[in-house]
């Protein structure tokens, strides 16, 4: 499938888990690509989500202590498992796209590199912390589509909408609740 524009730098196959993390992080489509195919990359996307969600943890920590910390690191794994399960029946189930849960799972993992810079929000920035913020958004949007048009191997435009979607569901379902 071709990786059009967006993130698409060249790159061999079999990166080692840091070339990987920088290659994500540098939104290079190739490396979701490669994880996608690479069902032992498994475990390298939840050390990816461990170690965005203990960058973030630590920010909660200095507003909300150590329960804040614990909360930010449980609810990414809920968050990264629960939200591939809503983009695997979005795209699968609903659009017929060829993929599985596994290769969502590590793709959308790896997506949640740009939370690793998170950590910086510890230095002293000042009003200088919402663009910090600002970044780490617009990064998780970016790396979010590259991850699902690689998993579902969809054009950038359906990889949004079906981003789209998928993040609507569960504002749809909190408002239903409440």
């Amino acid at each position: 499938m071709s990786t059009g524009s967006i993130g698409s730098e060249g790159g061999g196959a079999n990166r080692s888990f840091g070339e990987r993390l920088f290659g994500a992080l540098k939104l290079d489509a190739t490396v979701y690509e490669e994880v996608e195919h690479d069902t032992s990359a498994i475990g390298q996307a939840a050390v990816v989500v461990l170690l965005a969600s203990l960058a973030q943890g630590a920010a909660a920590f200095q507003e909300a202590g150590g329960g804040g910390a614990l909360a930010s690191v449980v609810g990414s794994f809920l968050g990264w498992a629960i939200g591939a399960g809503i983009v695997w029946i979005i795209g699968v189930k609903i659009m017929h796209c060829t993929s599985d849960y596994g290769e969502l799972l590590r793709t959308l993992g790896f997506a949640t590199v740009p939370g690793i810079l998170g950590v910086l929000g510890l230095l002293p920035l000042g009003s200088a912390q919402w663009v910090l913020g600002l970044v780490i958004f617009v990064l998780s949007v970016i790396a979010a589509v590259i991850a699902v048009r690689q998993a579902l191997d969809v054009s950038t435009g359906r990889a949004v909408v079906v981003c789209i979607i998928a993040n609507l569901v569960p504002v749809v379902l909190i408002l239903i609740l409440t």
